[in-house]
């Protein structure tokens, strides 16, 4: 093949698929593979793997996926992202071997994989060459696993991804998912009717927003794909390349402006939201929330202090009191995990009633999901501290790292209150009994009233400071300091856990 030709055979596979398509994806406002790429990478970056894959075969430019190598604000990247304009996406042989390499690559050298999801899933046609073999579509998933928690793997999804290739978005650490355009499904609407019955849409069943809100496999839900690509952008500045660098370190800023002692209600019973409480602690416009649409009484994300990175867990009074939930639980012990094997050490804001009870969360599993949560805290060596901001009763205190849970400290507010249980419940727990024999309604509150002092007088967090179940009694106003001052001095702590291949955790 002469220059020419081979000039030409490359403008016609970089063009992608059919101009068709192309104007079917614009009317959705959809953008090209390859402008997708451009705008998340640094200009003039980007080597690309595989170019003429399937080249042979007629309409199957790059068989329908561009793999490479590239630079994200300076640093090393690899890239995958499927093109809809050939065949939709699907994947052929060769698709599913440049997924693969580019995935071993990133793991091998150590930099984090970018997948820029778009596809309708496998090409039944060519189902014995891509589906059951060594190298087949199984070795993308066995790969992702081993990959995970050694480098970063964010997914920006813009369109399908369907059956099988759902599991690509669910490997990852966090999905951002383009609302109108965006799905995952295991089986397509028609799928489900002729198999179910059941007749539905693939928005209701799998599109953006039910990922993001109510099944939790979606972390961000974006209007628009620039800003899918600015998530994946802004997720990769707060990890290290690997699991064996530290998070890189910015320039440290002043926190917002935010009344702290003022914000906290003295009643229990009145919400606050604990997301401008982080917002008056870190530095300012830092705290990039992780899952904010789903299970929101709890609240995860990233967050800077004094420049350095930390992960951030709070409970949430303004959603359902804070209480922790099945999907609340599951929320935590991902990002546990995740800070943990990517060296981001734990902030654990506490305002936590408990663990929610009752006959329909019994029969969700709230016992084996709350032990997941536990595990995962349990399991976390980077440095770890929990503040009780103002009530961690009963196993809500375990699951918030509490004192039991090797934290680098426990720091008590002014307003904490460690307990089995808040003074109302105890009281009720311990005397029902004389308390419905008393018929004087004057009297019937004295006594309650009294039990309830003696009760807060013996969990009184001056007292448990002297029993060193706390560390330090710090105010509103000094914490950010109490912060900056115990991370620096915990990031030496001893990384070992347990003398083990890995534990057997709760599901």
């Amino acid at each position: 093949m002469d220059g020419e030709a081979l000039a030409g055979a490359r403008k016609r596979v970089l063009a992608g698929g059919a101009e068709r398509y192309h104007a079917a994806n614009a009317e959705k406002g959809k953008l090209f593979a390859r402008e997708r790429i451009a705008l998340l990478v640094d200009e003039g970056s980007f080597v690309e793997d595989g170019l003429f894959a399937n080249s042979l075969a007629d309409g199957l430019p790059a068989d329908g996926v561009i793999t490479g190598a590239a630079r994200i604000d300076g640093r090393d990247v690899c890239v995958m992202a499927n093109d809809s304009t050939v065949k939709a996406g699907s994947w052929g042989a060769r698709t599913v071997e440049k997924i693969i390499r580019i995935i071993e690559r990133a793991y091998q050298t150590g930099v984090p994989m970018v997948y820029l999801v778009d596809s309708a899933g496998a090409r039944i046609t060519d189902q014995v060459d891509l589906f059951p073999g060594r190298r087949g579509a199984g070795k993308i998933f066995h790969t992702q696993v081993k990959a995970s928690g050694s480098i970063p793997q964010v997914c920006a999804l813009f369109g399908p991804s369907a059956a099988g290739g759902a599991y690509i978005p669910a490997f990852c650490d966090v999905v951002a998912m383009v609302e109108g355009n965006a799905s995952m499904y295991l089986g397509s609407d028609r799928m489900v009717e002729m198999v179910t019955g059941e007749k539905t849409t693939l928005e209701a069943m799998g599109g953006a927003r039910v990922h993001c809100t109510e099944s939790g496999v979606g972390h961000f839900l974006c209007k628009t794909e620039r800003e899918a690509l600015d998530v994946v952008r802004t997720y990769l500045s707060y990890l290290p390349s690997n699991w064996t660098a530290k998070p890189p370190a910015a320039a440290a800023a002043n926190p917002a402006k935010v009344d702290l002692a003022g914000l906290v209600p003295v009643s229990e019973r009145q919400a606050f939201d604990m997301r401008r409480y982080v917002k008056g602690l870190v530095d300012e416009n830092s705290y990039f929330e992780i899952w904010a649409l789903w299970a929101r009484e709890l609240t995860v994300g990233f967050a800077r202090l004094n420049g350095e990175v930390i992960g951030v867990i709070g409970n949430n009074s303004m959603f359902k009191g804070g209480v922790l939930f099945v999907d609340s639980a599951d929320k935590a012990s991902r990002f546990v995990q995740l800070c943990d094997a990517f060296n981001v050490p734990l902030l654990f804001l506490t305002d936590v009633p408990g663990f929610m009870v009752g006959t329909a969360v019994e029969k969700q599993g709230i016992i084996r999901h709350g032990a997941k949560m536990i595990t995962a805290i349990s399991e976390a060596t980077v440095p770890k501290i929990c503040v009780v901001v103002r009530k961690a009763y009963g196993a809500g205190l375990y699951a918030m790292a509490g004192p039991g849970f090797d934290p680098d400290a426990t720091i008590a507010l002014p307003t904490a209150k460690i307990a089995v249980m808040g003074a109302e419940a105890a009281v009720n727990a311990v005397y029902a009994k004389k308390i419905a024999a008393i018929e004087d309604p004057e009297e019937r509150a004295t006594f309650v009233a009294e039990r309830r002092a003696e009760y807060e007088r013996d969990i009184d967090i001056m007292r448990l400071a002297s029993e060193l179940v706390v560390d330090a009694v710090v105010e509103p106003g000094d914490l950010r300091a109490e912060l900056v001052r115990r991370f620096a001095a915990a990031q030496g702590r001893d990384r070992s856990f347990s003398r083990r291949r890995h534990g057997v955790n709760p599901v």
